[in-house]
């Protein structure tokens, strides 16, 4: 642009917005005459000839509605540039009512929440979650709540200004709406972990232990397992969550119905690699409590990521097969079969096939050395198999009678028991699961 032209359209841009002005005083005082004039119709009664004002109302509530929005614009930006200036070079009061500001405007307008990463505001709050002062540390994590509200950008610019490592050491000293905001921070920020951006989980791992370890409410809890199953959705992560004593914890929480979906949803992204399942295994609190939410009949989800978990550690372990019978699995399993969801029956029959096969399994001659004193297909020998299978098939007829009226004694309905009863009676034991 040249110079010369510079006085031209600065005088242009002066008078458009005098004619702006004018324009807006005369709308006003229209606006005022013919609220005057309608009040006065009001009074007179409804055939006074003023029915043409209600045209010209309808009218002007178009342009007060374009005048209060250009307004409110005007307001918002205004009131932005000042939060930015006193969060910036004000005093420590000034900045926790720039902070409140801040929150505000990033909760009703996205565009404004994008705007604040150019500005710069998300450093300088960061900095003041280190704060000692309770409530100025509120108000910062409040901010950065609605600035991480589904943005990239700032969520990867607050990790990169070091917000992992302002969390709180001490959870003890910490007030608990502090304790739920700082969850929920951390829970939106450990969507990061699915991407590219490098996300430290032995920063976050102190922290979001130490939360579901202490007595904080559900809704705290909630927020860090969310973020939990986040992280360990990553392989990468699975080492640092099993080295950091998360297993313990998971299995704690996974015996609270409140807390228990999410806590099995990340055992279960955890169980499939190796330190995941050896963690688990070890555990003496494994199988018995897997094998007790297999009993929630009002948990269908709690029960199907159950047995999934223990379907993933009984493959190819006889061991952990065998503490899982020793504990009671099997009528466990034949109740889900009968009434769990389609999915927890999908997986509650495998379990029970595996249970099976390995029976038989059993049942056949020992490999290895055999002692030759009585050869294979003698009378003697054919007697002794065949009594054997008529043993084992009344056994597993008598436990099938068991297992059966204890399902029908949880079932609670006499159409159910009927119906129940007369399975066991009409089918062979061969062509049940188990």
């Amino acid at each position: 642009m040249c110079p010369s032209q510079s006085p031209t359209m600065h005088a242009s841009s002066s008078s458009s917005w005098l004619l702006c002005y004018m324009k807006l005083r005369f709308f006003v005082r229209i606006r005022r005459f013919l609220r005057s004039k309608a009040a006065a119709r009001k009074r007179r009664g409804p055939s006074d000839g003023f029915e043409s004002f209600d045209v010209e109302s309808t009218m002007m509530k178009g342009v007060d509605k374009e005048v209060m929005e250009r307004e409110s614009g005007e307001d918002e930006s205004a009131a932005l540039q000042r939060s930015v200036k006193k969060l910036h070079f004000g005093s420590w009061e000034e900045k926790e009512k720039a902070a409140q500001e801040i929150g505000r405007l990033a909760r009703e307008d996205g565009k404004i929440r994008k705007l604040m990463a150019e500005l710069g505001v998300i450093p300088v709050l960061v900095a003041m979650v280190d704060s000692e002062v309770a409530a100025r540390r509120r108000v910062a994590v409040t901010a950065l709540i609605e600035l991480a509200n589904g943005t990239f950008t700032n969520k990867a610019l607050m990790v990169e200004a070091g917000i992992l490592s302002k969390l709180p050491k001490k959870i003890d000293a910490v007030d608990e709406l502090t304790r739920r905001e700082l969850a929920e921070l951390l829970l939106s920020l450990s969507s990061l972990a699915n991407t590219q951006f490098p996300l430290a989980s032995s920063e976050i791992l102190p922290f979001l232990t130490g939360i579901l370890e202490s007595a904080s409410t559900v809704e705290t809890k909630e927020a860090c397992l969310g973020a939990l199953y986040n992280l360990s959705a990553v392989l990468d992560q699975a080492g640092p969550l099993v080295s950091g004593g998360v297993v313990n914890t998971l299995l704690m929480l996974s015996t609270l119905k409140q807390l228990s979906e999410k806590a099995l949803a990340t055992m279960g992204h955890l169980v499939v690699t190796l330190m995941g399942k050896k963690e688990m295994e070890s555990s003496p609190n494994v199988p018995e409590s897997l094998i007790e939410i297999l009993t929630w009949e009002d948990k269908p989800k709690c029960q199907e990521l159950s047995a999934y978990i223990l379907m993933i550690l009984a493959h190819q372990s006889s061991s952990q097969r065998e503490k899982m019978c020793k504990s009671g699995i099997v009528p466990v399993l034949l109740e889900v079969a009968l009434l769990g969801s389609p999915l927890a029956q999908k997986r509650a029959l495998k379990l029970l096939q595996w249970f099976k096969d390995e029976r038989h399994a059993n049942m056949k001659p020992h490999s290895g050395p055999q002692t030759g004193r009585i050869a294979m297909g003698s009378p003697l020998n054919g007697r002794e198999t065949q009594e054997g299978k008529k043993m084992m098939k009344s056994l597993v007829k008598q436990s099938l009678h068991k297992n059966m009226e204890m399902i029908t004694r949880r079932a609670n309905a006499a159409a159910d028991s009927s119906k129940l009863k007369a399975l066991v009676i009409s089918t062979s034991s061969k062509s049940l699961p188990y």
